[in-house]
């Protein structure tokens, strides 16, 4: 996990660069505890939220080496049930705003076995990892690309009446990346699977910021969907108002000098734009930008 945002670049890669030094903008390493399920780590915690947790010592442990769950909790669904307890109780601290009725995996290792199940509302509060995916809704016209762009509905708890992806979510408890896309291209934009199935993943994006509840630790799997012209998504599921096709070069002039994009998306962007040569990818600014979006070794 980054903990310092990386060095500024200049020239015509700075006004991208911002967007990752954004997104990578955490506390310094030492006010964080790490997170344990036996001896993996799993996430970090705040003071603020180790304080609450010290009031449970039935279902975690402090030492030199940070805090853990007991290890009295075997298997996933004592885990899973331990960790509610605590999210609710966090709830009532005021440390975390609401919980969302919707579990994510929590895994030691992106492909080690599932640990515990936690609500995605108290994701960012215990640092775990969240996965999600991001699909570039392209479409060749006979003068250039474009790209199909959602605006975020105005009751979003994250990022309202932002502009999105065509398709974007979080991986939910119990799904891939692949099933995830089928699933939010369906509900987000009524993209039908046999179209939404011909989405191709291009890279992986990590990423950690310090947000309102906590840290934010993701990983975003960025898939490009080749659409026909003929095709217009429709909002399907109340989370996105309209959708507007946009050709690259729009998009990208908003990603350089404005904020109008969902954190994260930018990201997502930036490096499509490295892919298509709209960013120099072979340049020292390219580069470096490219080596700050992929995941850690």
């Amino acid at each position: 996990m980054p903990l310092a945002a990386p060095s500024r670049l200049a020239g015509p890669a700075a006004p991208f660069w911002r967007h990752v030094a954004a997104c990578n903008q955490v506390p310094d390493e030492a006010r964080l505890l790490p997170l344990r399920i036996g001896a993996d780590r799993v996430g970090w915690i705040s003071p603020e939220v180790a304080r609450v947790l010290t009031f449970f010592p039935q279902l975690v442990h402090f030492d030199a080496r940070g805090a853990g769950l007991a290890g009295r909790l075997r298997g996933q669904p004592a885990r899973s049930d331990a960790l509610a307890r605590l999210a609710e109780a966090l709830v009532r601290a005021g440390l975390v705003r609401r919980l969302r009725g919707e579990l994510y995996d929590v895994r030691a290792h992106r492909d080690g076995p599932v640990l515990a199940r936690l609500d995605r509302g108290a994701v960012p509060a215990f640092g775990v990892r969240a996965e999600g995916v991001h699909v570039n809704g392209r479409v060749a016209r006979p003068d250039g690309l474009h790209l199909w762009v959602g605006r975020r509905a105005r009751d979003k708890a994250v990022a309202p009446s932002k502009l999105d992806h065509i398709v974007a979510g979080g991986i939910p408890a119990g799904l891939g990346p692949e099933q995830t896309l089928l699933k939010e291209a369906a509900e987000e934009a009524a993209i039908p699977p046999e179209l939404a199935i011909r989405a191709r993943k291009v890279a992986e994006i990590a990423y950690a910021m310090q947000v309102e509840d906590g840290l934010r630790v993701d990983l975003l799997h960025c898939f490009d969907l080749d659409l026909p012209e003929d095709f217009t998504p429709r909002p399907a599921d109340g989370e996105v108002e309209a959708f507007t096709l946009m050709p690259v070069a729009e998009v990208l002039a908003l990603v350089q000098d404005s904020d109008a994009f969902k954190f994260n998306v930018n990201l997502v962007l930036i490096d499509l734009f490295l892919r298509e040569g709209l960013i120099d990818p072979h340049g020292a600014d390219g580069l470096r930008l490219r080596a700050a979006l992929a995941p850690p070794p």
